[in-house]
């Protein structure tokens, strides 16, 4: 088995066990993912600046801030979200309850871009990891010190059953792809390549899409 595999097979087995659904887990893993963000965001910073000159100015505003206002968003609204949505009634439905209630896709993976490596690829985990999904994170190699760093990052910060960093080129993206998501968040500037890669459209559950001009 290879890698990709093996590592979204134990992603898909730790969410199948629910080890994801209870609230507080969630909460705890977006507590880490922050602390995370504040602990290192002098190394944050300087691999932006390595990547791509960003100031500090720049990458705090435009990344970690960002990042972080998204945690704070999910951790004080998730409770919230993770409540039945009541929805009116009609004639067949009168004696019955009637509500919306949402539940996580399974395993998500996020592709994130060069050009905001940690921005376009973290604020989307927050809401995966509020929605109860686990997560494989794929950075762009282009931007390899943010790259490398989040790759180190990850692990010692949240649960290695449910959240994962595949790093690589074309080569491990296009080998990644051969496993069924249920979800796909992917930012980048076609929509042509991401589907060149993926060898089975029937392996996506849904794909989610931020392109650039």
């Amino acid at each position: 088995m290879d890698v990709q595999k093996q590592v979204v097979s134990r992603l898909r087995a730790a969410f199948q066990a629910g080890v994801t659904a209870p609230e507080e887990f969630r909460r705890a893993q977006l507590t880490q993912l922050g602390s995370m963000i504040r602990d290192n965001e002098e190394q944050i910073v300087a691999a932006l600046h390595r990547d791509l000159g960003k100031p500090k100015f720049e990458a705090i505003l435009s990344e970690v801030d960002i990042v972080m206002n998204e945690l704070h968003h999910a951790i004080s609204n998730m409770s919230g979200w993770m409540q039945p949505e009541y929805v009116p009634k009609n004639l067949a439905t009168k004696l019955d309850d009637c509500f919306v209630q949402r539940e996580p896709l399974g395993v998500v993976l996020i592709i994130g871009p060069w050009n905001y490596p940690l921005q376009l690829l973290i604020a989307p985990m927050v809401g995966a990891i509020a929605a109860g999904n686990c997560v494989v994170l794929k950075p762009s190699e282009i931007s390899s010190a943010t790259d490398s760093l989040v790759a180190d990052l990850i692990p010692k910060y949240l649960s290695q059953d449910c959240y994962a960093v595949v790093r690589g080129g074309a080569e491990e993206t296009k080998a990644l792809l051969q496993n069924r998501f249920d979800h796909i968040f992917y930012t980048g500037r076609s929509l042509g390549l991401i589907l060149i890669l993926i060898p089975d459209l029937g392996l996506i559950f849904d794909l989610g899409l931020d392109l650039g001009p």
